[in-house]
C-alpha cells in the first residue's frame, strides 16, 4: 500500500533580531525626577549666595573654538592633551565641547566690552562641562559646575571673597569643609622656583614614573600635583614656592589670609598646591571635605580656583586686567551632602491632592486645578486615573492633609468636596469659593503643626 505523501512543512517565520537596548554613554548619566529636589536646593543656594555678593549670572555656549582652550588652559595640561571632546565642523573649524568655564568667561569679558563697565565685573554660572576622563565616583564625562568670576581688579579682598563664597556654599549645603590655599606668585618669580624644582627632581629622576619624567621636562610644576606612587615622600623634601615669592606676591597673599582669618574661614596652607591649569597666578585654593562621610569622599576635593591675572591680556584684552575665580563640582557636592544626610526628602509633599471622577469632572477639573496653581497652592493630581480609591491612595502616600474631590454630581451642582485626609470628614462647598476656603484650612493645619513641633522641642530630655 503506497504511503501517503507527507504534508508540506509550513515555512518558518523569519527570526526577528532583537536590537540592543539603548544605554547612556560611559561617563554620562540621566538626572531622574527623584534627584530634582536635591538639585533644586543646590540651585537655590547658588542663586541666593551670588545675588547677596553682587554676582550676575552668565550663560555660556557649550561649544567654543578649540584654540580658546589651547591658549587659555595650556597645551601641555592634561585637559588639552587628553581630555577634550574636539571635532572639526562642516566649515572646517576645530571646535571643542567646553571642558571648563574660565577661558569662556575671559573671552566673553573681552568680546562684550565688559572692561567699559564698572570694575570688577562679577559673574556666576551653573553649566555642564565635558572631559574624557576615566569615570569614577563623583567624576563624569559630562559634569556640572557652579562658577564664580570677578574680573577687572587685583584687590586681594576679591580672592578672599571668592574663597569665602565657596566655603559658604558648602556650609549652606550642610557640609563641613576646609580650604587649602597657596600662592604661585607671578611668572617672573616662579621661573626661579621652577629652576630649583627641576634641579631637585633631577636628583631623584630614577624614582619618577614615566609620566612624571615627562612632566619634569614639559611642565615641572605639575610634579607637585602628581598622585603617582612614592611622590608624596619626594614632594616632602622639595623646595617650597613660598620661599621664592616676590615681595608684591607675598604682600598680596598675606592680605588674603588676613581677610580669611577675619571672616573665620577655616583654611590650611598647602605649599604644594598648584592646580592643573596654566593660567593661575598668585592665589590658588581648593575646597575639600573636612570629615568625609563616605569611602569615596576620603580625599574628596569639591572645587577650587585662584587668580588668573595674565589670561585676559593673553587673549588680546587690556594689559594688567586682573581676575580671580573658582568652580565647585556639583555632582561631588551632592554625593557629599547625601552621605552627610543634608539633602531634602526626594518625595513630593503636596498639601492638597485633586481627585476627579468621570469625564465631565475631568474636563472641569483642569480649569479648577488651574485656580489653585494661580493662587500659589501646591496641588498634586492623577488626572489619568478614573478610580477614586486609587487617587485617594496616592493622596495618602503623598501625605497630603487635604483632598479635593470633583464628581459628576458636583459638576452639575457647581460644588466640590473638601476632604480632611486625617479624619475623613468631608464638606461640600461652592466651587467658586474653594480656593479661599482651602487657603484658610492650610493656614490652620500649618499652625497646628508648628505648635506640635514646639512642644516636642521644649520637652525635657530624660
Amino acid at each position: 500500500m503506497p504511503s501517503k505523501p507527507s504534508a508540506p512543512k509550513a515555512p518558518k517565520a523569519p527570526s526577528v533580531k532583537k536590537s540592543k537596548v539603548p544605554e547612556t554613554l560611559r561617563g554620562f548619566r540621566d538626572v531622574l525626577p527623584d534627584e530634582q529636589a536635591a538639585w533644586e536646593k543646590m540651585e537655590d543656594v547658588m542663586r541666593s549666595l551670588s545675588r547677596a555678593y553682587g554676582f550676575g549670572r552668565i550663560r555660556l555656549p557649550a561649544l567654543e573654538q578649540t584654540s580658546l582652550f589651547e591658549r587659555g588652559v595650556g597645551k601641555e595640561t592634561d585637559i588639552v592633551e587628553k581630555e577634550m571632546f574636539t571635532f572639526t565642523d562642516q566649515g572646517g573649524v576645530r571646535m571643542t565641547l567646553r571642558p571648563e568655564g574660565t577661558a569662556s568667561i575671559a573671552r566673553a569679558y573681552i568680546e562684550h566690552g565688559m572692561l567699559n563697565q564698572p570694575q570688577p565685573v562679577k559673574l556666576w554660572y551653573s553649566e555642564t562641562f565635558f572631559r574624557h576622563e576615566r569615570p569614577q565616583a563623583g567624576r563624569y564625562r559630562q559634569f556640572s559646575q557652579f562658577g564664580l568670576e570677578a574680573l577687572g581688579s587685583e584687590d586681594p579682598v576679591l580672592d578672599a571673597q571668592v574663597i569665602l563664597m565657596c566655603q559658604r556654599f558648602c556650609k549652606d549645603m550642610g557640609l563641613d569643609v576646609t580650604v587649602q590655599v597657596n600662592s604661585l606668585g607671578v611668572p617672573s618669580s616662579r621661573k626661579a622656583y621652577v629652576a630649583e624644582l627641576v634641579k631637585y627632581f633631577k636628583l631623584h629622576k630614577k624614582q619618577l614614573s614615566e609620566t612624571d619624567q615627562k612632566r619634569l621636562i614639559r611642565n615641572p610644576l605639575r610634579l607637585l600635583d602628581s598622585k603617582e606612587p612614592g611622590m608624596e615622600e619626594l614632594k616632602a623634601g622639595a623646595p617650597q614656592m613660598i620661599d621664592y615669592l616676590d615681595d608684591e606676591s607675598k604682600s598680596h597673599f598675606m592680605k588674603v589670609l588676613e581677610y580669611l582669618d577675619e571672616a573665620e574661614v577655616p583654611y590650611v596652607l598647602n605649599p604644594f598646591l598648584v592646580r592643573g591649569l596654566d593660567y593661575y597666578t598668585k592665589t590658588v585654593f581648593e575646597v575639600a571635605l573636612t570629615n568625609p562621610g563616605t569611602e569615596e569622599g576620603a580625599s574628596m576635593v569639591l572645587g577650587g580656583g585662584g587668580r588668573y591675572d595674565g589670561l585676559i591680556p593673553l587673549f588680546g584684552g587690556r594689559e594688567n586686567t586682573a581676575a580671580v575665580g573658582a568652580a565647585m563640582g556639583l555632582e561631588r557636592v551632592l554625593i557629599a551632602a547625601k552621605a552627610a544626610g543634608t539633602l531634602p526628602d526626594p518625595r513630593r509633599r503636596s498639601e492638597v491632592f485633586f481627585c476627579q471622577l468621570g469625564e465631565a469632572a475631568r474636563r472641569k477639573g483642569l480649569k479648577a486645578f488651574e485656580r489653585f496653581r494661580e493662587a500659589g497652592i501646591d496641588v498634586a493630581e492623577a488626572f489619568s486615573k478614573g478610580n477614586l480609591k486609587a487617587q485617594l491612595e496616592i493622596a495618602d502616600k503623598l501625605k497630603a492633609p487635604i483632598a479635593i474631590i470633583l464628581g459628576q454630581k458636583e459638576v452639575l451642582d457647581g460644588t466640590i468636596i473638601i476632604r480632611d485626609m486625617e479624619s475623613g470628614a468631608q464638606e461640600i462647598v461652592d466651587v467658586e469659593k474653594v480656593v479661599g476656603i482651602v487657603e484658610k484650612r492650610l493656614l490652620e493645619i500649618r499652625a497646628r503643626k508648628a505648635v506640635a513641633k514646639e512642644k516636642v522641642e521644649v520637652q525635657p530630655s530624660v
